[in-house]
């Protein structure tokens, strides 16, 4: 059949069946306010603005047993190139039988439970150039089978292609003296380079009041590690090296009445290191505080890395403490304000996360982050962002 055929067919079979395709998405302007001037002459001045269009495109078929998912992602920053990006956030066809799933395509998934870090969520790479906290993601894609049945859920996956680590640009804020150029080639353990074949599987089990999670990876690292080098304007830039790693995972959550308890741990191996960390913590909520319809939970999480000061994370020894705040109002407005404190060098993160609906179809966001470093010597991970602390608004409008 011609090319021209199929698509005129594909064209009618969703005119045909409009209850069954579905287009939402979301276009949003941020604007980030840096409290200070850079630390690095090349990264820029002031503050900066962003827009980022996310269009989503859904099918069902089958009485519901197909879906297609279409979600690109594209933004346009005003200062950092390599924050300007479009890419494929999820481009699936997923088919349900009565105990399996097949899904087949670029998606997103996520694994853990804790606040602060999610240790065990593996499977998407960090888009560390959207936000430092590597909560955006990218794509990834994947062949994902579920077998469902009474003695749990079990996720394998085939990944055939590697997504690198985006990060700021030269022009960027949250990078350090150095930055990653991305017109230098990476490396890698395996000679497939980012053609290497990623497995993991994943079970999955609600026992009562707790929620389990064992899984285990094994494929190119998502975390680089980095070498210098020269780039073609013989600058000095960062050149990530992505390694082969095995990684077991166990991810458990309880809800107990008012608590909720909390642990993600992580036993991950390769040829230069083997090390183990875990977050574990709790969260209690008051409901209906001071005779109003406002909630309030108290979280309290502890980070631990067994490499100490040798670990590509500052979070080895820390502690985070939060207030949750849920209004239940037609709004739905909620927030968060947390701090993490490093046990051994008393430094500081400060953070806020809030959220407010604005009619049907707006949301305005609200995040924050303030770095009180006591000791720079010994905070070296976040010593290079130590100036970057600012306040973000985004505006979202949503169809």
């Amino acid at each position: 059949m011609k090319t021209s055929h199929i698509l005129f067919s594909l064209v009618g079979l969703l005119a045909a069946s409009p209850a069954l395709a579905e287009w939402s998405g979301s276009l949003a302007y941020e604007y980030r306010y840096f409290k200070n001037e850079p630390l690095y002459p090349a990264q820029h001045k002031g503050n900066n603005s962003s827009l980022a269009l996310q269009p989503e495109f859904n099918y069902q078929w089958d009485n519901g047993r197909q879906l297609f998912s279409f979600i690109p992602y594209f933004r346009e920053d005003e200062n950092d190139e390599e924050r300007s990006q479009a890419d494929l956030r999820e481009l699936s066809w997923l088919m349900a039988g009565e105990i399996w799933e097949l899904r087949l395509g670029v998606r997103k998934v996520f694994w853990g439970v804790t606040e602060s870090q999610h240790l065990v969520d593996i499977i998407n790479q960090s888009d560390l150039a959207a936000n430092i906290d590597g909560e955006d993601k990218l794509g990834q894609p994947m062949v994902n089978l579920a077998l469902i049945s009474d003695y749990g859920t079990l996720d394998l996956f085939a990944m055939p292609y590697f997504r690198e680590r985006t990060f700021p640009g030269e022009k960027g804020r949250f990078r350090g003296p150095l930055y990653v150029d991305p017109k230098q080639e990476a490396t890698y353990q395996s000679q497939d380079k980012e053609k290497h074949i990623d497995y993991a599987a994943r079970w999955t089990k609600t026992l009562g009041a707790w929620d389990i999670g064992l899984s285990h990876f094994y494929g190119t690292s998502r975390d680089p590690r980095f070498t210098t080098g020269l780039n073609s304007k013989f600058k000095p830039v960062l050149i990530p090296n992505y390694d082969l790693i095995h990684q077991s995972g166990l991810d458990i959550q309880a809800t107990i009445d008012s608590w909720l308890l909390k642990l993600e741990y992580i036993h991950r191996s390769s040829d230069l290191e083997t090390y183990e960390a875990s977050t574990t913590g709790l969260e209690y909520t008051f409901y209906g505080i001071f005779s109003t319809t406002t909630d309030l939970g108290l979280v309290l999480e502890y980070l631990y890395d067994n490499r100490g000061d040798k670990a590509n994370t500052p979070f080895e020894d820390d502690v985070m403490l939060g207030l949750r705040f849920a209004f239940n109002d037609t709004q739905s407005t909620d927030a968060l304000l947390g701090i993490i404190k490093d046990n051994d060098k008393d430094s500081v993160i400060y953070s806020l996360e809030a959220s407010r609906r604005l009619g049907d179809a707006w949301k305005l966001s609200i995040e924050a982050r303030y770095y009180e470093l006591t000791d720079q010597k010994d905070t070296i991970l976040y010593n290079s962002v130590r100036d970057d602390d600012y306040i973000q608004m985004e505006l979202a409008y949503y169809f």
